[in-house]
């Protein structure tokens, strides 16, 4: 199929990438947490957003890890030329979403994004996989921040539904919930700019392992109280990795 040599070359690609970054920046990169991870499991990755880095950061950790990470991409990307076919070569699942006045006018359209999406994943029943979720959804920035004006020192506003959404479509497929704390702690600017000047000093991955998934199962959508206890969970969360990252700084 081709699927295995497009795999190939996405890992050759993160590795390229990797060395690319050391031989331009004196960076040191340290992986820490729970890192008893393997090639053979199914992963959802969630991730705080610092920078365009970010992306290949995490192809980097996720080489000889875990398996290759893929993104939800909407749906209309499959007719954009070379882009579609480089997602479908790379097994990225597509997802079909419908905003809530669209499915007021069309309620005969209410669950088909999920069944459309579960289509979409049934490949990933005998293929080891990993989704990554950048939860707040956009890289952060000061400016951003301030117009969010939340209760996070350090992070933008977590976006539950993506997440949620993920759970309900293949959620009984993953393993563990991997939550990942990027981290460039010598580096509080413009990260990708300091990158390509050489500047890059530092890089931290915290790793985290849910393994209690089932209890993040559930009709997001639908039920109302799943809803409020998604919410307090990911906020709590969020919490958490906003002190640690406040602990990492402060060293």
């Amino acid at each position: 199929m081709l699927f295995y040599p497009m795999h190939a070359t996405y890992r050759l690609w993160a590795l390229v990438n990797y060395l690319i970054l050391i031989s331009f920046n004196q960076v040191n990169i340290t992986i820490k947490g729970d890192t008893d991870l393997n090639t053979k499991s199914w992963y959802l990755l969630i991730a705080n957003h610092q920078s365009w880095l970010d992306i290949f950061v995490l192809s980097y950790f996720a080489y000889n890890r875990i398996p290759a990470p893929k993104y939800f991409l909407k749906d209309s990307l499959k007719r954009v030329p070379f882009v579609g076919m480089a997602c479908w070569a790379l097994d990225m699942p597509f997802m079909r979403r419908y905003s809530r006045s669209y499915l007021k006018k069309n309620p005969h359209l209410i669950g088909k994004d999920i069944e459309t999406t579960k289509k979409s994943c049934e490949k990933f029943k005998n293929t080891p996989t990993t989704i990554i979720n950048f939860v707040e959804g956009t890289r952060f920035t000061d400016e951003k921040h301030r117009r969010q004006n939340n209760n996070f020192k350090h992070l933008l506003t977590p976006k539950a539904s993506g997440i949620a959404f993920t759970m309900e479509t293949m959620g009984e497929q993953f393993d563990k919930v991997l939550n990942v704390t990027l981290l460039y702690p010598q580096n509080p600017g413009h990260v990708m700019k300091d990158m390509l000047k050489g500047k890059l000093k530092e890089i931290i991955i915290d790793v985290e392992q849910i393994t209690d998934v089932d209890k993040l199962r559930g009709h997001y959508s639908k039920d109302v109280e799943f809803k409020k206890e998604f919410h307090r969970w990911l906020t709590q969360l969020w919490h958490k990795k906003d002190e640690k990252i406040t602990n990492y700084l402060s060293k």
